[in-house]
Order: C-alpha cells, then structure tokens, then sequence
C-alpha cells in the first residue's frame, strides 16, 4: 500500500496542485486497537485538541458520543494508540448519529443525525443544549437512508458545514448497482447563528458496481473544513457481494475552494448544467474482503488531528465496523498527512 501510494505521489506534481490546494504527503497504514476500543458503529470523529476526540456512533442506545485518547506519532503521523474513556450521553434515543464537529468558544459539539436529518447541540457531558443548526427544508426531506452523513466546522471561516450522502429526490436519481450515475450533491454552509448561508453544488465521480449486490453505498461519508476556504471531502463507494466475498470500499478524497466556486440557489434543481465545484485529488485507497486479505474498512468519520513536527497536517479517519461483523470485520483508523 505504501509504495502504491508513492507512486500516485510521483504521479502528482505540485504543479497539477492549484496554489490554495493540499498536497499529498503520506497515506498510512490502518490500525485496530480491539484490547482498548471496543466494537462498535464509529461513524464520526472530531478534535477537542491535546489527544482527546470525540466519536460519534450510529447505534448507540441513547444519543451522545464517545471520547476517544489518540496518541498520534508528530514525526510520521501514524497512530500509535486509541483507547476509549467512555460513552457521555443524553436522554434522548440514538436518531443515526452521523456527523460531529467541536465548536471551541461554544465549547460545545454538534451531531449531524441522519434519521430526521436535524444538527443538534450537545454540551461535553453529552447533553442536549437545546440548540441546531437551521436546515433547509430540502436537507430535512432527504432519504434517511441517504441524508446528512458528514458535519464538519472551522474556527478560522466561523463555518460549519455538511451535505447529505447522495443525490436529494429533486436533483436525480441515485447511483446504484447497475445504475452508473453520477451523485450530485449540494454543500450547505452555516454561519456562527446556526443560520444557513451559502450552498454548492458538487458532482461526485460515476459509481463502479455494475453487477447484482447484497449491499452498496455509494456517496460522501465526510467534509473537513480547512482554515484557508478549502474543503476535503471523502467519496465512498462501497460493495458488499452476494456471498460476500469480493466485497469491497474504495475511497477516494477530494479538496474543493469555496473561495473561487460559484454559490447556487437552493430553490432550483441541479441539472448537468449547474456550476458543480472544481475538485482536486489528494489521495485514494481501496479496502476489501477475499480469501488472502481482510482489511475492509467502511471510513465514515474524518477531522483535522496536530500539526507534525514539520509542519504538515494529520487527517484522522475512523471506520465503521458495524459491530465488528461477523467477528471479520474491525474498528479501523488511519491518517493522511498533507500540506496546505
């Protein structure tokens, strides 16, 4: 995995980079810690600084999240630990808790959920606020089986942000096993009053699987946001066969400039016409499950972790092992270094 990925690295000059854009520096290896983390449906991480994150869960029983130790090597970026301190959660039920971003003034978190695609505010104890973002009405009409994935928000642009997985019913179809499509996405942003304030449209890249499957996924499972404008975005294609395996995820992370795209209007329908977003690659991987390798990890969860010792910048992935399923599957995390 390693030298594939320096070779896509040869591959990319800085040149193919536009000045604003981050350039890849290393994708390393995938890590499961089962002594310290235990099984569980991680679906989002966020950075409350030092080497505390907070974890975001789709089934847990009651709403909240985790906070997670993560002891990051500052001079490569690799993970050398995680360890779980616990569960801190509210009153209510679990509604698909998908995204989490940390607010530092507010001292607070938000979850993105997807059940009713509604963002709440939760204080460090785990409790509601009473506080969310204000959603436009066509997010909150999403599927939820492809609504509002990813939540992410940057102390630097006061901006939080989040799109929902897959195409809304008012912009297309979906991409689907043997419906190669192209996803079209609307990017929300949402000011420091929780009020929404620009959108944009984003295309993803044609789904793959063109052949019966037991499960699939194809859609952005997270957005960081940078403190220069920019966002990275995570596309997901995952694939589960029949007999499962063959089953595979391929990821792939994009970065976008919300300083120079065209914002949209939000009342009219993406067509192929629309100003989708100019997207850079900075790195892709793939995870799968067949006789001689079992590395499939489904990523959903990404922030921003330290600056190394040189300068460049961690990205935290988590991944969601549903529960360690079928005991095959696991709790994985990864970083990808950069410099922007």
């Amino acid at each position: 995995m390693k030298l594939l990925f320096a070779l896509f690295l040869a591959l990319i000059s800085a040149s193919t980079f536009g000045q604003n854009y981050p350039k890849p520096v290393a994708l390393n290896a995938q890590h499961h810690f089962k002594a310290t983390v235990p099984k569980g449906n991680y679906s989002g991480i966020t950075w409350l600084g030092g080497n505390r994150y907070a974890v975001v869960s789709d089934k847990t029983e009651r709403s909240g999240f985790y906070i997670f130790t993560l002891d990051i090597d500052l001079n490569t970026g690799d993970i050398k630990q995680v360890v779980s301190d616990g569960f801190f959660g509210s009153l209510a039920s679990n509604a698909d808790e998908e995204g989490i971003a940390f607010h530092s003034d507010r001292n607070s978190l938000f979850i993105a959920h997807e059940a009713d695609n509604t963002i709440y505010e939760y204080d460090l104890s785990g409790n509601l606020t009473g506080k969310a973002l204000v959603v436009p009405a066509a997010f909150r009409n999403a599927s939820h089986i492809y609504g509002l994935e990813s939540l992410t928000y940057n102390a630097a642009t006061h901006l939080f942000w989040t799109t929902t997985e897959s195409t809304l019913e008012t912009d297309g179809k979906q991409a689907a096993p043997m419906q190669l499509l192209e996803n079209r996405l609307r990017l929300q942003a949402f000011d420091e009053s929780l009020q929404p304030v620009a959108q944009y449209a984003y295309k993803m890249d044609k789904s793959t699987v063109n052949k019966p499957a037991m499960n699939y996924a194809m859609g952005v499972a997270d957005m960081v946001a940078l403190d220069n404008g920019m966002l990275l975005v995570l596309e997901r294609e995952l694939y589960v066969a029949p007999k499962k395996l063959g089953s595979f995820v391929k990821n792939k992370l994009y970065s976008v400039d919300t300083n120079t795209a065209q914002q949209i209007d939000s009342d009219n329908p993406l067509t192929d016409a629309s100003p989708y977003m100019q997207k850079q690659l900075l790195a892709e991987w793939k995870t799968s499950l067949t006789l001689f390798r079992q590395d499939f990890a489904n990523y959903e969860g990404m922030c921003l972790g330290p600056k190394l010792n040189d300068g460049s910048q961690v990205l935290i992935l988590c991944a969601d092992s549903q529960n360690q399923y079928g005991g095959i599957l696991r709790d994985w995390f990864r970083t990808i270094v950069f410099r922007y």
